[in-house]
């Protein structure tokens, strides 16, 4: 177990934290068959962070980056336990766990539908402070099933850290401190893209039509969709 104690500026984590999401592939820009994300919703970006668990060095480097940035940001001492969310939050939550020398435990999306039919995997004590790990966050919205999964097992949750956050929907800031979350992350779109430009990782229609959609995402989304034939 070794706890990080050094702590590079956020700028430098944001930059380093983009440059190894493009260098891995995590990265995906398609202004021509944009991708589809949850929501049902075009895109010309995604990012699999998951992909981050295949790469020993950068994972690493990552985590420590987030333990830094949470306890920096939250206190050292804020936390009694570190719950994952199903299924993407899980092997970070591991490992932000050992470097905070804290007890894991993860949440599932719905109760298993046997057993003890709880939500709530591992061992988490009433009162215990918990710190929620994700993968990334879009607007915030999936975060919250999660917080209030951990609140009715008597837990208190007050902080999300995640390693990616897409930073271009106005509203997840407020959304999650409506619901007494703070989110702490590493890097956001815009990061990525400044870094993709520095490195030539695109060509240039391509990232000028990622910044359209990322300076208005609903606006793109709206056009694009309109300008879809029919489905037969």
């Amino acid at each position: 177990m070794t706890i990080p104690t050094s702590f590079p500026p956020r700028d430098e984590i944001a930059r380093l934290t983009a440059g190894m999401l493009l260098e891995i592939g995590a990265v995906h820009f398609n202004a021509d068959e944009p991708f589809t994300l949850a929501s049902g919703l075009p895109s010309p970006t995604y990012i699999d962070c998951r992909k981050l668990i295949s790469y020993p060095r950068i994972r690493s480097t990552l985590m420590d980056f987030l333990a830094a940035t949470v306890m920096r940001d939250a206190g050292f001492e804020a936390f009694d336990n570190v719950a994952g969310g199903e299924t993407a939050g899980i092997p970070f939550a591991a490992l932000m766990a050992e470097r905070l020398a804290l007890p894991m435990s993860y949440v599932r999306k719905k109760p298993k539908g046997y057993g003890r039919n709880a939500r709530i995997e591992g061992e988490l004590r009433e009162g215990q402070r918990v710190l929620l790990v994700e993968d990334l966050t879009t607007d915030g919205g999936s975060k919250l099933g999660f917080v209030d999964a951990i609140r009715e097992a008597g837990g208190h949750c007050a902080h999300t850290a995640v390693i990616f956050s897409y930073g271009i929907f106005p509203g997840t800031i407020g959304r999650l401190e409506e619901h007494g979350v703070t989110l702490h992350h590493l890097c956001n779109w815009w990061d990525v893209l400044e870094c993709a430009r520095t490195r030539g990782s695109f060509d240039a229609a391509t990232l000028s039509e990622v910044n359209v959609f990322l300076t208005d995402p609903r606006g793109w989304q709206e056009r694009r969709m309109a300008e879809a034939p029919p489905s037969s």
